[in-house]
């Protein structure tokens, strides 16, 4: 049996979680409406921005000429490889720089110059290189979680405590034992923390060539 106390605290646990759920719904729906509102207004440009009322009509319309699902099902499948190939290279890339501290002095200068570049940029690239086809978004998506992962998960590595480290050596451990029984359980938040991030940047990769690929689609079909 638990103590009324504990009854208590739990009651008041499950009321705050409420109250910020309650919070964000009434964000997110205060957005949609000031967003349709600004658009009636005329007080937004909706060919830029769009509404809410124009989103739901064209999903209705993808739905009605039964296209709805296949777009779906090919973001999904798009942000998928570009998401799970982005982590394991990120991981594998960033073991090795653990691994070999002179690889990682010699890459360490080129991983930032690949970050700070304007990725989204290279999207016209891209598909003039590999073509306005699947492979492109998926290179461009891939493109950009790659080295946010790389980075990311390098750091939580050598950010490990040196002292669990010395430690493990003075027990005699090889380095395939230090980096597995310490050095990747250590990281797991971290490495969560970059899945979480690679999501979001494997969906930011997919849009900026599916927009090019319309566009130039547009282009040409006019010669």
């Amino acid at each position: 049996m638990y103590s009324m106390e504990h009854i208590k605290y739990i009651k008041k646990i499950k009321k705050h979680k409420m109250i910020i759920f309650f919070i964000q719904i009434l964000i997110f729906v205060l957005f949609i409406g000031i967003w349709q509102f600004l658009a009636n207004k005329n007080l937004i440009n909706t060919f830029i921005t769009s509404c809410p009322k124009k989103v739901l009509e064209t999903i209705y319309s993808l739905y009605q000429s039964n296209n709805l699902f296949k777009h779906i099902w090919i973001t999904i499948y798009e942000t998928f490889i570009s998401f799970s190939l982005g982590t394991i290279i990120g991981l594998f890339i960033a073991s090795l720089l653990w691994w070999n501290k002179n690889i990682a002095e010699v890459i360490d200068p080129y991983l930032t110059i690949l970050n700070s570049l304007p990725k989204v940029a290279l999207g016209p690239i891209i598909i003039i290189w590999v073509g306005a086809k699947v492979s492109s978004i998926i290179i461009m998506a891939l493109l950009i979680s790659v080295i946010v992962a790389i980075i990311n998960i390098y750091q939580g590595f050598i950010e490990t405590d040196k002292l669990k480290i010395n430690m493990f050596k003075s027990f005699g451990a090889s380095k395939w034992q230090i980096y597995s029984k310490l050095i990747l359980p250590n990281s797991i938040s971290n490495i969560m923390n970059v899945i979480k991030v690679n999501i979001s940047m494997s969906l930011i990769g997919l849009l900026p060539p599916v927009g090019e690929k319309i566009f130039f689609n547009k282009c040409y079909s006019r010669y």
